[in-house]
């Protein structure tokens, strides 16, 4: 199953200078967080009823507050969010979504980022923020139209790492007993 979004392209910024976010067949796009002037601990309780789970293993950012988030959408896919403090009481949001983790695929498969599905959620829970873009230094002021992104499904189907690794274990554990068994004569 594939995974469709928006993503900004054209925005004009506080200047009034109207820019194209940057895009490429390997790179994605140009990352654009959202940034709100929030307590942590409000926007922790505020995913954790859009119903996400905090990520146990995870390549942190530089400046990451604690772990980031997950929530699980359409199989094979999960939105994960990060924070990080920039400023005064700021925080930026960085948000993606990719192969959940309970896929081998994880570790090898496309993502990309994303702003609108945390900007919902924001305004549900009426959250002001903004649209930051990392690589030009700007606050977005304007969107004027999306990219429409497509996130292929996985080449074979999503294989769940953890069953897996409960088979080879009980497997080993009879082979284990087998041998012991055979050897010894117990």
């Amino acid at each position: 199953m594939e995974y469709q979004t928006m993503y900004p392209r054209t925005v004009s910024f506080l200047n009034n200078i109207k820019n194209r976010i940057h895009a490429d067949s390997e790179t994605g796009v140009a990352q654009l967080e959202l940034v709100v002037r929030k307590n942590i601990d409000d926007l922790l309780q505020m995913f954790a009823k859009e119903g996400f789970r905090r990520v146990k293993f995870e390549h942190k950012r530089p400046g990451q507050i604690g772990s980031g988030m997950c929530l699980k959408l359409a199989k094979p896919w999960e939105l994960h969010v990060r924070m990080t403090r920039i400023q005064d009481g700021m925080i930026a949001i960085h948000s993606e979504v990719e192969v959940s983790r309970d896929y081998l695929q994880h570790m090898f498969s496309q993502r990309t980022f994303v702003v609108y599905e945390v900007a919902q959620m924001l305004q549900k829970h009426k959250i002001e923020y903004m649209i930051w873009s990392r690589n030009l230094k700007q606050y977005v002021s304007h969107v004027f139209d999306d990219y429409r992104v497509k996130l292929a499904s996985p080449t074979f189907p999503a294989f769940a790492w953890k069953p897996m690794v409960y088979s080879i274990a009980t497997v080993s554990v009879l082979y284990l007993w087998k041998y012991i068994d055979t050897v010894w004569g117990v």
